[in-house]
């Protein structure tokens, strides 16, 4: 309902949610350091999984195998190219919140995925694809240790709702921008008298109940399915996303533009986003070798690679309907949307006068 609803409402739902989310692992950070000194669970854990069994199980082709889920796991950090849409100053907010992304990563995703390896033997029975629980999350039993089954649940629902929330406007905001292109079905492009995207929003949610009815099928191999189908096409979105931020740059100096007169400049140029190509590409590509080896599995091999055939199709298929071209660098537009310089600077300005507080609270928030 509040992907259907204003703005403003959906934006208040998730930022309730996020707040939430990150009260949680500030929880989940205090009870994990207090399982790993003893504080709780009875046990003084300290670094002693880091030695028995061990770090990178299975060597390097372990470490591969499970680059796809820690990549599904930072996938939707994305989302604020897409907010910018509707965002009432993005020149402003965008780049504020893609900083602010950075920050949340290493504090939220490096410091958890720390303790968890403290907390956590690799070769704990509940994390193993064949254990009756396999879907346990690793956060929860961090909390089982410490005796806080309530907890846990509260973990699972919480990012849950928010998930689906996010991913539900990610969806539709995207097919709302196809339709308008004239790259999917019309009705995908009506609004209500919010401007909200009602008919995509229910196109969106309609893959969620498909998702639910797998599941009862069988929970474990649906969820490894739409997880590998998920992670690929996310994969794939990244290279596309690096692949244009390259061309932007290139045609940006092609033109005799200057990089000062940009809101907002990536760091690492052009070296991070090389990396990031070629790191996507062997991530779509190797990751699913373990359908090669020892014998091939064919089964496993289509659940590794079949989010490849999507993409592909949809590239071709746009090439040969609309017959278009790869647009020469000197002929990008940058007109559009175009922000001056006196608007850059003048944020730059309220940026720098803003009280600090205000911007240690917009990054944990």
């Amino acid at each position: 309902m509040s992907n259907i609803a204003l703005y403003s409402i959906y934006g208040e739902i998730e930022y309730w949610f996020a707040l939430i989310k990150i009260l949680i692992v500030i929880v989940f950070i205090i009870i994990a350091i207090c399982v790993a000194s003893g504080g709780l669970g009875g046990e003084t854990l300290g670094f002693k999984y880091w030695n028995d069994p061990g770090a990178f199980v299975n060597g390097g082709l372990g470490f591969v195998s499970v680059l796809l889920t820690a990549g599904f796991s930072f996938q939707g950090t994305e989302i604020v190219g897409i907010t910018a849409g509707e965002a009432k100053n993005p020149t402003k907010t965008v780049p504020r919140a893609i900083r602010n992304t950075f920050w949340r990563i290493i504090v939220f995703y490096i410091v958890t995925i720390f303790l968890l390896g403290m907390c956590l033997p690799s070769n704990d029975p509940n994390l193993e694809n064949d254990a009756e629980n396999a879907a346990t999350a690793s956060f929860t039993l961090v909390f089982q240790k410490a005796g806080i089954d309530a907890a846990a649940h509260a973990v699972v629902l919480s990012s849950v709702l928010s998930a689906g929330n996010s991913d539900i406007y990610t969806c539709s905001r995207t097919l709302l921008g196809l339709a308008h292109d004239g790259n999917a079905p019309k009705f995908l492009a009506k609004t209500n008298r919010f401007g909200s995207p009602y008919w995509a929003v229910l196109f969106s949610s309609s893959i969620g109940f498909i998702c639910v009815f797998a599941a009862i099928y069988s929970a474990t191999e649906a969820f490894n399915w739409f997880l590998n189908i998920t992670a690929v096409t996310g994969f794939i979105s990244w290279w596309g996303i690096v692949l244009i931020h390259l061309r932007f740059r290139r045609a940006y100096k092609r033109q005799g533009r200057s990089l000062d007169d940009l809101p907002y400049k990536a760091i690492g140029f052009p070296i991070a986003p090389l990396f990031a190509l070629a790191f996507c590409t062997f991530v779509i590509l190797g990751q699913g070798y373990e359908s090669f080896t020892p014998t091939f599995d064919g089964v496993q091999f289509v659940s590794s690679y079949i989010g490849i055939v999507p993409a592909v199709l949809c590239y071709v298929i746009y090439k040969i309907v609309r017959r278009t071209r790869l647009v020469p660098l000197d002929e990008v537009d940058f007109e559009r949307g175009h922000v001056t310089r006196f608007e850059i600077e003048q944020e730059a300005a309220e940026e720098k006068n803003r009280p600090w507080y205000k911007k240690v609270i917009e990054v944990v928030a």
